[in-house]
């Protein structure tokens, strides 16, 4: 990993705003769509870049900000990949965050968020926080290949039971489904009844599939070459270099997870899930005592 000084750090407009304190990542997901050539990495992307003012910046923005309004984190590179172990530096952003009296929202695979759940339910007490959770594959063999570096399915599924036990409301990705790999029914009604299990508030799926860009793509079609021989061909036969690839079943696993979604009062759609990660409660946006 290396340190630079950041220029800024919050972005969003409109009551919400997201954050990354990291760029990169180690937890070597196959298919992650950050490693696409886009986002204009200058570095090796396993070679994390950390941005050592991050708290200077975060204490600075949130101090002239009189709106309370929700933090998000994770969106580009999950906050709690193995440098945070020694960093600290998503909980010193948290305490922040808290301090301030505004709401958090987590996306992340990893069950170091349990570290900081002390913290966590702090927040969600004075304000509010959702911490979000991938769940691809329910098989924790293939989890192995497809997401390497970090904690199985199962043990994400533990994570969602300790939040719950906390109160802390969650969300779950359930994305991506790979073609022809975990684009199965019984995949996707493990998950889905283990998201009912474990009170899961909604689940974000956009269309039961995944999408490739160049950078994404290479990285990921090596991966096939290596753990699914002849599986790329069939991948370039079917859906040439689209930047998007639906599951051939996506309409069937999409009736299945949104039908059991509405059964059980869970949100389904991405924009139902996303209104409600950036809801600032009223009645707690209230001047923090910090401000006093």
């Amino acid at each position: 990993m290396h340190f630079v000084d950041a220029k800024g750090l919050l972005t969003g407009k409109n009551g919400y705003y997201g954050m990354n304190i990291y760029r990169g990542c180690s937890h070597g997901c196959i298919y992650c769509d950050s490693r696409s050539k886009c986002y204009q990495f200058t570095h090796p992307f396993e070679d994390i870049e950390v941005k050592q003012n991050a708290t200077e910046l975060l204490e600075k923005a949130l101090k002239s900000k009189r709106k309370k309004c929700m933090i998000g984190t994770g969106a580009m590179s999950d906050p709690y990949m193995h440098c945070e172990e020694e960093l600290r530096l998503t909980r010193r952003c948290l305490e922040i965050i808290h301090k301030y009296g505004f709401g958090a929202a987590i996306q992340t695979k990893s069950d170091r968020v349990l570290q900081d759940i002390d913290l966590l339910d702090e927040i969600n007490r004075s304000a509010k926080c959702v911490v979000q959770i991938t769940l691809t594959t329910y098989d924790d063999d293939l989890c192995s290949i497809l997401e390497p570096h970090v904690c199985n399915t199962k043990r994400r599924i533990e994570v969602l039971e300790k939040l719950q036990e906390k109160g802390i409301p969650t969300i779950v990705w359930l994305t991506p489904i790979l073609p022809f790999i975990n684009d199965t029914e019984e995949n996707i009604t493990s998950i889905v009844n283990e998201c009912v299990r474990t009170g899961v508030k909604g689940i974000i799926d956009f269309g039961m599939g995944l999408t490739l860009r160049e950078g994404d793509r290479e990285y990921y079609y090596a991966a096939l070459d290596k753990h699914f021989p002849g599986l790329k061909q069939r991948y370039i036969r079917t859906y040439g270099y689209s930047y998007e690839l639906p599951s051939p079943k996506s309409k069937e696993l999409a009736a299945i997870y949104k039908r059991v979604c509405v059964e059980n009062g869970m949100m389904s759609t991405p924009d139902e899930c996303f209104r409600y990660l950036r809801e600032f409660p009223e009645k707690q946006s209230q001047i923090s005592i910090f401000d006093l």
